[in-house]
């Protein structure tokens, strides 16, 4: 008689199962990311080194690694108080240094990305692809030929402007809304980027700016780290619902901000409620803004008013009804890690978060293919679209590699 040796049976659960694929698929999948604040971070904290593990922070090259992103957009941030000063170009130039500088600490590892095929090449190689976009056009300082510098240093997106209207648009955030959208120089401004194959960022522009980038660009725009109004009403730095259609229209994509103050109006109203408390303690005690006791007093306000922070299945709504509205093609992800401090949902918490993400995803039933899509395959190809929209007009990809 034959005897068989009695093996441990190792039985997964739906759930586990469900997470290795997920993981597997995070792995496997082309992840883009459109938008990471590391070169500010790293500016503000020079002795960070961010291809080893941090303390502190959303992004390093190990986590990065953990939760397989492949394109991480570095943003050229550059302070709207900057452009007064006449020193934004200043700035961004030395924040793109930051970023080759990271690379060169791991070329083996880390690579420039300036097109799409720099993309695909670097993940089959096993690399992790450092893209740039520019936070605030204010470095372009009314100069047509800035265009030409920045494409040439790397910049493959632009956002038009930040927290204040500045030479080329209005900005969400500043109510002084002088141009009425876009000035004659940002006007003139689209055209340029159209034909030099730099992607226009409307991420925080006006109402009005946003509607204007969209009649004026020849070729689809994005909005690399902006949510949904429908969730936080009346916060004008996400996008309304026709905006997100007519962004459709135009085959972009809309990037979703996973910040929570972006994601729920529970979230959003919190930041109000704070700073309308500060305020108030702080001029009832005429107290200077770098005052020991009002830093206190917002101490023990945060503490005694815990932050609302949002949940995965709030990203998730908000990418299900850019399905809804625009159709699978048109949303992506532009996270902000490093860029929304400690308001990030749970379960995206960092940069090796994204399986969590899949996970999700997967539960709500997208396929794999839809998957891949929100994961990256449609920010390239809006990209892909702008280089050859660009290569007609006689400026062909310039590739890192």
């Amino acid at each position: 008689m034959r005897r068989f040796l009695a093996l441990p049976i190792l039985l997964l659960t739906a759930t586990e199962i469900l997470a290795t694929e997920s993981r597997d698929l995070a792995l496997d999948a082309l992840i883009v990311d459109t938008h990471i604040d590391v070169p500010h971070r790293l500016f503000r904290n020079p002795e960070t080194d961010v291809t080893h593990s941090t303390v502190g922070g959303d992004f390093d090259l190990t986590r990065a690694i953990e939760g397989g992103l492949n394109a991480a957009f570095m943003s050229i941030y550059v302070p709207a108080s900057l452009e007064e000063e006449g020193k934004a170009k200043e700035r961004a130039d030395a924040l793109i240094d930051i970023v080759y500088g990271i690379v060169t600490k791991a070329p083996e590892r880390l690579a420039i990305a300036t097109c799409v095929a720099d993309i695909y090449a670097q993940k089959k190689a096993g690399m992790v692809s450092f893209p740039m976009g520019m936070e605030n056009g204010g470095p372009i300082e009314g100069e047509m030929e800035n265009v030409a510098h920045f494409r040439k240093r790397g910049i493959r997106y632009i956002t038009l402007a930040h927290s204040k209207s500045n030479h080329i648009s209005d900005s969400s955030y500043d109510t002084n809304e002088r141009w009425g959208g876009l000035s004659k120089f940002g006007k003139e401004l689209i055209p340029v980027m159209n034909d030099q194959g730099i992607m226009v960022d409307i991420s925080h522009v006006s109402d009005a700016a946003a509607w204007q980038v969209l009649e004026l660009s020849k070729v689809p725009v994005i909005a690399s780290h902006s949510s949904l109004r429908h969730f936080v009403p009346g916060f004008e730095r996400n996008m309304t619902d026709d905006m997100v259609e007519a962004l459709g229209k135009n085959d972009g994509v809309i990037q979703i901000n996973f910040g929570s103050g972006f994601v729920t109006a529970e979230a959003r109203q919190w930041s109000i409620d704070g700073r309308a408390a500060y305020k108030v303690y702080q001029a009832d005690n005429a107290l200077a803004d770098d005052a020991e006791e009002l830093k206190e007093y917002r101490t023990n306000w945060d503490d005694e008013h815990p932050y609302p922070f949002a949940g995965l299945s709030n990203i998730l709504d908000h990418i299900d009804r850019v399905v809804q509205l625009a159709g699978i093609d048109h949303v992506g992800i532009g996270s902000d890690y490093d860029g929304v401090g400690n308001t990030l949902p749970t379960d995206l918490k960092d940069v090796a978060s994204y399986p969590n993400l899949v996970l999700g995803l997967r539960a709500r039933a997208y396929s794999d293919e839809d998957i891949r899509k929100v994961l990256g395959e449609n920010l390239m190809r809006v990209w892909r679209d702008v280089e050859t929209y660009a290569t007609s007009k006689g400026y062909a990809p310039q590739c890192s590699q």
